[in-house]
């Protein structure tokens, strides 16, 4: 069966973004790729290369650049959202005033929003009326931008409400390069995309502070436990992180250094403060803006998340990287399977 050819918006030209144009275009459809720097969009068009981004890459043809958001949506049904968890609402805003039909909206972002304590999802739904969203779907798992531009192996999954609208967004992007599944938990999907990022953030501490290998696993064997616990609270099913957008994701942005919260938390174990590390970095980094959301997640829902509180301390109270992490090898002896078990009893309660 011969795959329709559509032209999609992607809203957001970082390396996330750039990259999944790529796909998108390889797949034969045509990309509107908008970006709020003029001087981006007249590199994208004139050289076909986003060189801040992804330095190494040649743009297909098909990708366009826009600076004009309503040029960029005008007559466009599935619009990619790739923008920072702190720009949502803004950039929605700025659409919705222009949107003219109703618009399938696929967010590739991890964050939750501190305060509010809300996943991407969810935001989409506060800023966006009713008459003009047909879907949210969600796109999410273990991707480095700068693979996936290079047209490396890589599966990801996409979840929505709608799973026909999953589907969709699945057909739009799977190739013989990137394989897309589908998964019905939107809540664990979201919650594990997010919370890997503060695990890695704390994975780069330990490798700044010379830690090695076996205490990189533990600290990687309990974050997932930590997401799995909070995420189950929350609704999801505890399975999910056992699959692409858990343990996969938690993975790849813990033993990367493509990973830009393992390089922020790998320049903070080595003694650099949190205003020099994000200034160096250039560009967002999700993990911290979501520690603050977990933690306060965390006593919302009044579970256990040490290695979080631990971050939350060095990242907000300025408590030593080092001292965090012995605090954390110090703590009281528990069961390893208490977890599980825990998680298991509550399921079957609620069954």
């Amino acid at each position: 069966m011969q795959k329709k050819h559509e032209t999609i918006a992607v809203v957001g030209a970082g390396s996330w973004g750039t990259a999944l144009a790529i796909v998108l275009a390889d797949n034969n459809h045509e990309v509107r790729l908008w970006s709020h720097n003029d001087q981006q969009v007249k590199e994208i068009n004139e050289f076909h290369t986003n060189k801040k981004y992804l330095p190494e890459i040649t743009l297909p043809d098909l990708i366009t650049g826009y600076a004009s958001l309503p040029d960029t949506l005008d007559g466009v049904e599935t619009v990619i959202l790739a923008v920072p968890t702190k720009a949502i609402r803004e950039v929605i805003g700025k659409m919705r005033e222009v949107l003219k039909a109703p618009i399938t909206i696929a967010h590739v972002s991890k964050g939750i929003e501190p305060d509010t304590l809300l996943r991407i999802s969810e935001m989409i739904k506060e800023e966006v009326p009713e008459h003009l969203l047909k879907a949210i779907v969600v796109l999410s798992g273990p991707s480095h931008a700068e693979e996936v531009s290079l047209r490396h192996p890589t599966t990801v999954t996409v979840t929505s409400e709608n799973m026909e609208a999953a589907e969709k967004i699945q057909d739009l992007f799977i190739n013989h390069n990137f394989r897309v599944y589908t998964n019905s938990d939107v809540i664990g999907v979201e919650i594990g995309g997010a919370l890997k990022n503060i695990i890695a953030l704390a994975a780069g501490i330990t490798d700044g502070l010379g830690y090695g290998d076996n205490a990189k696993a533990a600290l990687i064997t309990r974050g997932l436990a930590e997401i799995a616990r909070l995420g189950t609270k929350m609704g999801a099913n505890p399975l999910t992180f056992a699959g692409l957008a858990g343990i996969g994701d938690l993975i790849v942005t813990c033993t990367s250094v493509h990973s830009r919260n393992w390089r922020a938390g790998n320049m903070l174990g080595k003694g650099k403060s949190l205003d020099e590390v994000l200034e160096s970095m250039g560009m967002v980094v999700e993990g911290v803006r979501t520690t603050k959301a977990a933690y306060q997640l965390a006593k919302k829902y009044e579970v256990k998340m040490p290695i979080a509180a631990a971050l939350y301390d060095v990242l907000f109270n300025g408590k030593d990287a080092k001292e965090a992490a012995d605090v954390l090898m110090s703590r009281g002896k528990t069961h390893e399977m208490e977890d599980l078990v825990n998680i298991l009893e509550e399921r079957n309660e609620e069954g």
